[in-house]
């Protein structure tokens, strides 16, 4: 009897869905719209068939702390999650108490672009930060550093920061470990949200260690889906004295995928050789082509150092909502005609030069 789905069987291999989609299509409004790379698509292929142990006790993860351990150090501890949000809350449930609060940017993902779940779902308290370009410093940090022996206050007991920032930027790995240092000093842990560490890595030229392990963060969200996953982050443990219960939190979080095997392969096939590299540096390649390009177009101006795959400009208001019929992205500041346009993986010279010219013919339509 032949197995329902199995090569051979009647229907098997072949899909009813259909493409709905033109696969050409490209935009800037995210790094997320991008469809997953091929390497990955081969990897989940190889993992699949047959049957793997659920819930993390499978081959592929088990081989995956070996692969985080040849870019983070011998002591990192990986958890593979689901997605970004799910990868910070749960990191931050596992570095705070009940009582805890944790410093961030005001523009950072987890203050204003996670729905409130690391307080709702957290139940922690963010204290956050204004900075002009999304990097906390020690200075800036000390605002809400106070009230430790307060008990009408929320105790401050984590930091965290974005590696790139939220506004494109990048920290160097002596300004990670001035932060580190200072919230040590002051009995605090630093979480570092790293969506797009890729990027980062691919920016400053170094090791990720350089500025995670060895620069004093204690845990990491490392990123894939914004470069070339189909789905999936990890929780990465770099200080075990950081955390507790991470494996229960996990699941309480509803983060604990039973085919984890479909997680850890992507990682495995990110991060074994240069494919994560190869990827991120690409996207911010693009970035700076697109950033060189549109401040040739009169009316626009960049706002933000391009160190990464992001590009924030400024133009006006009308030749923007024409832009985005064409080519979509999204307001930063509506108010302020601020935009962010993103790059990919998959972006191509052709993609920037095209949209680079429909925003000159906007601009030019006065």
């Amino acid at each position: 009897m032949t197995t329902p789905g199995a090569p051979g069987a009647p229907g098997g291999g072949r899909p009813d869905a259909v493409r709905r989609h033109d696969p050409d299509a490209r935009g800037f409004a995210s790094d997320n719209y991008a469809g997953a790379h091929p390497e990955i698509l081969a990897a989940l292929a190889l993992a699949n068939g047959g049957h793997q142990t659920a819930y993390g006790e499978d081959l592929y993860t088990r081989h995956l702390q070996e692969v985080f351990r040849s870019h983070l150090g011998p002591g990192a501890e990986a958890f593979p999650v689901f997605n970004g949000t799910g990868a910070n809350v749960t990191a931050l449930q596992a570095m705070t108490e009940r009582w805890g609060a944790v410093i961030c940017a005001g523009s950072a993902h987890i203050n204003v672009d996670e729905g409130g779940a690391p307080e709702r779902v957290g139940g922690l308290k963010l204290l956050a930060v204004e900075t002009g370009d999304g990097k906390l410093t020690p200075a800036l940090i000390d605002r809400e550093a106070h009230g430790w022996e307060d008990e009408h206050r929320a105790q401050p007991q984590v930091v965290s920061v974005t590696q790139t920032t939220e506004l494109g930027t990048c920290y160097t790995p002596e300004e990670i470990r001035a932060i580190c240092d200072h919230a040590h000093e002051r009995g605090m842990t630093v979480h570092l949200d790293g969506a797009r560490i890729a990027n980062a890595a691919a920016t400053l030229g170094m090791p990720l260690r350089a500025f995670t392990t060895e620069a004093g963060v204690d845990v990491l969200s490392f990123g894939g889906t914004k470069n070339g996953l189909l789905f999936g982050e990890c929780v990465v443990v770099l200080n075990p004295d950081a955390v507790r219960a991470m494996r229960h939190l996990r699941k309480l979080s509803m983060q604990l995928a039973s085919k984890m095997r479909f997680v850890s392969v992507q990682f495995e096939a990110l991060l074994s050789g240069d494919l994560w590299l190869r990827g991120a540096g690409h996207a911010n390649a693009m970035a700076r082509r697109l950033a060189d390009g549109v401040r040739q177009v009169p009316g626009v101006e960049v706002v933000h150092p391009v160190q990464s795959n992001a590009v924030f400009a400024r133009l006006p208001r009308d030749a923007a909502e024409r832009l985005r019929k064409r080519h979509r992205f999204y307001f930063w500041d509506e108010a302020d005609g601020l935009v962010r346009w993103m790059c990919s993986f998959d972006t191509t010279e052709a993609d920037v030069d095209a949209f680079t010219s429909a925003l000159a013919e906007e601009i030019g339509k006065g």
